[in-house]
């Protein structure tokens, strides 16, 4: 007798259908899993018979052949478990096969029968929606599945309340689905706690308020990864949409806990020792990097320069495209990556260039050599980057500043409203236009036209300072973005002189960072 079970694989986030054919004939007892199955799916056959043998259940003394097609497809991960083992026991006549043949399922198995969470349910729910099917995923993640309207989810914890709910002896609950966090600002700290570095909150506020990238360079213990680690402070939640979008990349990576939807912005801070396919994605098995786990957030780079030099080169082209290409020899997958990059650098190796009371004894060439390490392409791709000094001993003995993170977050949300609404239905490059860092083309030409003093100033700057193509649009997008924050539906002189004072000397053109 064959049964068929119906369970998906993943290429990146996109979801496609793999039918587990099982298959118990006459013959010399055996059991083996055909169709490209990598090591995770071919010792799935252990875990299924202990899981059987858990429940009194012991396979027959026959054939047994699974079979995964499409079979050029490769396998991957321990979700095909509980498909295979609803395929044996509908062979085995334990189960009908008419009332499985309506789900799509996802689950792997203890050797004691109970059922783990697996990576992926929410996509493979969206698809199961799609395709008019019901999704049998293990118990912890039903609430994950339930995001996917219009499904029915069986969620058992166990693969005996699985069989019973067939049987009809135990009905299994309706999983309801669930939120992350209730705010944005719920353990974030407060951009109250820095006392001085106004410029540098300022900088933080428009990076916020436009979706630009941002590079603070400055001494040891100036602030700058207390500036960064309080941008999520600043930024609003994520919209319905964009929720299920950043959790189908969390899923698919195994890091939605507890099959909750995302609901703040992701804070990606990876340590400098990070190599390239942590970062951009990839591996044995091609999983998303920091780069799609910081999409629609925010990625931050802490000591830029001592990044290897290729996880860094790397950034280049998702930093452009708002994608991660991995290609591979078995696999070409792309993930979502509309990050916004946020990093911190000393001006040199030992961070005191400038300090007349701790003068570095190399410099320039030390800070030439390490400020060097950041391409000039790169260095092109960052919007604003600012000095962040040492803070002053009468700077920190002043009282807690007025403003906090509310405030600041106030006027970042009226921004961005004002952007949403300016893009609203908008796309560039087949892709969703969301923030000012996102036009490009006519579409910023037609947003962010500057008055003829803005103009003006903006044409002499950009031939002073030898400004790319791709340095002159992102001083409009910088500009639009300030005017934005001023209310202002022209973006004006003012607004123009403010967003080229952001643009720094690329390193290697006019020796260092200047």
């Amino acid at each position: 007798m064959t049964a068929r079970i119906t369970t998906v694989a993943f290429q990146g986030i996109d979801v496609l259908e793999v039918d587990v054919q099982v298959q118990v004939a006459g013959g010399l007892p055996a059991f083996r899993v055909v169709g490209l199955a990598d090591k995770a799916v071919g010792e799935s056959r252990e875990r299924v018979r202990a899981a059987l043998n858990a429940l009194g259940l012991s396979l027959p003394p026959k054939r047994i052949t699974v079979n995964l097609s499409p079979a050029d497809l490769v396998k991957e991960g321990s979700h095909f478990d509980l498909p295979i083992a609803l395929g044996l026991l509908t062979a085995m006549g334990v189960l009908p096969g008419d009332d499985l043949a309506t789900y799509c399922v996802l689950g792997e198995l203890s050797l004691d029968g109970s059922v783990r969470s697996v990576a992926g349910v929410l996509p493979a729910a969206i698809h199961a929606a799609a395709t008019s099917r019901g999704l049998i995923c293990p118990g912890a993640q039903g609430g994950e599945a339930a995001w996917a309207s219009g499904i029915e989810v069986l969620a058992p914890d166990s693969l005996l309340a699985l069989i019973n709910h067939f049987k009809g002896t135990q009905v299994l609950s309706v999983p309801q689905p669930k939120f992350a966090e209730s705010s944005t600002r719920d353990g974030v700290p407060d951009l109250a706690d820095i006392k001085g570095q106004e410029s540098a909150k300022r900088a933080l506020e428009i990076a916020a308020a436009g979706g630009h990238n941002l590079l603070m360079i400055g001494p040891p213990g100036a602030g700058k990864s207390m500036l960064a680690a309080r941008l999520g402070g600043l930024l609003p939640d994520l919209d319905a949409a964009e929720a299920l979008e950043v959790s189908m990349i969390h899923s698919v990576a195994g890091e939605l806990e507890e099959g909750r939807l995302i609901r703040r912005r992701p804070f990606r801070n990876p340590h400098h020792s990070a190599s390239m396919p942590s970062l951009v994605g990839g591996g044995q098995r091609v999983k998303p990097g920091e780069v799609s786990l910081a999409h629609l957030g925010v990625l931050f780079l802490d000591e830029l320069p001592e990044f290897q030099r290729a996880a860094l080169e790397a950034l280049r082209q998702p930093l452009e495209t708002g994608s991660s290409v991995v290609a591979r020899a078995n696999a070409h997958v792309r993930y979502p990556a509309r990050f916004q990059l946020v990093a911190a650098m000393n001006p040199c190796r030992c961070g005191y260039l400038d300090d007349p009371q701790q003068c570095c004894s190399r410099a320039p060439i030390c800070a030439a050599d390490y400020q060097s390490k950041i391409s000039g392409p790169l260095f092109d791709r960052i919007d604003i980057a600012i000095d962040v000094p040492a803070v002053s001993p009468s700077d920190l003995s002043l009282p807690p500043p007025s403003e906090n993170s509310a405030a600041v977050a106030l006027r970042v949300r009226l921004a961005r409203d004002l952007q949403r609404k300016r893009f609203a239905g908008r796309m560039n490059n087949d892709r969703r236009v969301r923030t000012n860092a996102d036009a490009d083309g006519a579409l910023l030409e037609d947003i962010a036209a500057p008055d003829a003093d803005g103009r003006k100033l903006l044409t002499d700057a950009a031939e002073r300072m030898k400004l790319t193509a791709r340095g002159y649009h992102r001083v409009l997008r910088v500009a639009r973005t300030l005017a934005d924050l001023d209310g202002s539906a022209q973006v004006r002189r003012i607004h123009i002189a403010e967003a080229v004072s952001y643009r720094r000397t690329v390193p290697g053109r006019q020796g260092i960072l200047a």
